[in-house]
């Protein structure tokens, strides 16, 4: 057989097996439905639109941080997320008002402010957390539960999750992002 051919059958088989691989780990990481177990919440922010306004992502992960919430009224929500350059307000002032609105009471609300990111989200978070606390839910999108899992067990924290949609007008673009952000969290570990 042709050596050229033997690689270029590998550089577009190999990529394409990984593009996969990485589908099917989110998909997994996503279907882990918390069931109140855990004391402790985390929900990672999103973009937040002017006015304090939640994106889409954000919404969709705070109605099902809401139902999980109002479903077990034992557990502390962590609201984590800081102010983008481009956001008037921090993710977290946001993600408080929105669930202090739907009923949430206020005392069973922690505000993490400072993060960037989504190691950032999680670490700043476990700061909150009471000591020797290593089992929490993170409350994302089902596409970003994967590698919010990974970052989760690298920093001592035990996490189930609850899978919030991914919006359709941004699926495909978040689905493709996050695999190449999946594949930076196994090699860099962040």
């Amino acid at each position: 057989m042709n050596k050229w051919l033997i690689v270029g059958f590998a550089v577009l088989t190999i990529p394409a097996i990984v593009y996969i691989w990485l589908g099917n780990e989110m998909d997994k990481a996503a279907k882990e439905k918390a069931n109140g177990t855990n004391d402790y919440v985390i929900i990672l922010g999103a973009k937040v639109k002017p006015g304090g306004v939640p994106s889409l992502s954000l919404k969709y992960r705070l109605d099902v941080a809401t139902d999980y919430l109002q479903q077990y009224p034992h557990v502390t929500a962590i609201v984590s997320g800081g102010q983008g350059i481009d956001e008037d307000q921090t993710e977290a002032s946001v993600m408080y008002d929105y669930l202090v609105r739907a009923g949430i009471d206020a005392e069973r609300i922690l505000i993490e402010d400072k993060s960037t990111s989504t190691y950032e989200n999680i670490k700043f978070s476990k700061q909150l957390l009471p000591e020797n606390t290593t089992k929490i839910t993170i409350v994302s999108n089902d596409f970003h539960l994967k590698r919010a899992n990974i970052l989760a067990k690298k920093l001592g924290l035990d996490s189930d999750v609850i899978a919030a949609p991914t919006p359709k007008v941004v699926e495909l673009k978040s689905r493709i992002r996050e695999r190449a952000a999946l594949l930076k969290t196994y090699f860099l570990g962040q």
